[in-house]
């Protein structure tokens, strides 16, 4: 069975596109959330499944959330975040969202993360 696609207007962007239908496991994610809004892991993994199935937007928009929410801890969600620019080719976002990641990272002592992004980082310079 083929995906169905839908047009979908992002609530925190207001762009309208075209997407894939929402999966169940997203749509369980989502349920989970509801129950729990406030719960880091579950917004991250919700905004990671939105990246998966082409909802950049939407996606990109929770892990900013995530970011404003709890700056010092959502190590992850800068990694993530930095990566979809530059896969879309937005190098200059890409690079803004990477530098910070990496000085948030190496604050916590989180030096694996803070080389993976510096890598990538590298590789847009």
């Amino acid at each position: 069975m083929g995906r169905r696609w839908v047009v979908a207007k992002g609530p925190a962007s207001g762009k309208v596109g075209v997407m894939a239908e929402k999966s169940a496991r997203r749509l369980k994610l989502e349920a989970s959330l509801a129950e729990d809004p406030g719960d880091p892991f579950l917004r991250y993994g919700v905004a990671m499944q939105c990246l998966r199935e082409g909802d950049v937007e939407e996606g990109r928009d929770r892990l900013r959330a995530l970011i404003a929410d709890r700056p010092d801890d959502q190590i992850p969600a800068y990694q993530q975040l930095g990566q979809s620019h530059a896969e879309a080719g937005e190098v200059e976002d890409a690079v803004s969202v990477l530098r910070t990641g990496i000085s948030k990272a190496r604050t916590r002592g989180d030096m694996h993360a803070a080389a993976e992004m510096q890598g990538l980082l590298d590789t847009l310079e």
